[in-house]
């Protein structure tokens, strides 16, 4: 399908922002009213409202597949926005797999060039990176690919991380083959 014209390539990940992830829930009330009831829109909502858990598991298996412990480790998250190359938050789920991984008592750090540190700070209590450190992080994870990260590429990526450290790309950011696992 990708090889057509106008093709929207469309993949798994953290569904967010102010239109999908409350019109369904909208859409679902108006067809119980008409006497329908829209299972295959009720089975989307349950898998998309458990992917924010579902990632940070996957994160936590990853590092652990490769000998890293998640207790005291370090974590780059790059994007908190809804979506690429865009400064909103509303409804972000990136902020969901920050607090999960933090409950598993690793140090996060989120680096976002598009988002407004004060709005970040304000409505999630998520103090953002501004300029990720060089060579210190166990594992990142590339939540939202912004331009930014795109251009960086592998090796750019790579220099924030410690020798033994791997990245999960959600969003198909890098080449295949470049990051350790993907969603």
């Amino acid at each position: 399908a990708g090889t057509k014209w106008n093709f929207m390539p469309v993949r798994p990940g953290l569904v967010g922002g102010h239109c999908i992830g409350v019109y369904t829930y909208y859409l679902i009330h108006k067809a119980e009213e008409a006497g329908h009831y829209p299972e295959l829109i009720r089975a989307s909502r349950r898998i998309n409202d458990g992917m924010s858990a579902h990632v940070s598991g996957e994160m936590v298996k990853l590092m652990a597949l490769k000998g890293l412990a998640i207790v005291g480790s370090r974590i780059l998250v790059l994007g908190l926005a809804f979506k690429e190359d865009c400064p909103d938050l509303r409804n972000t789920r990136v902020v969901e797999v920050v607090r999960d991984l933090r409950r598993f008592h690793a140090e996060v750090d989120v680096h976002d060039p598009w988002v407004d540190a004060s709005e970040a700070q304000h409505e999630y209590g998520v103090t953002l990176c501004s300029t990720p450190e060089i060579g210190q992080y166990d594992a990142i994870l590339i939540a939202v690919a912004h331009r930014e990260f795109r251009e960086l590429g592998p090796a750019g990526l790579r220099a924030w991380l410690k020798p033994n450290g791997v990245i999960y790309d959600l969003k198909y950011a890098l080449p295949m083959g470049e990051a350790e696992a993907r969603l």
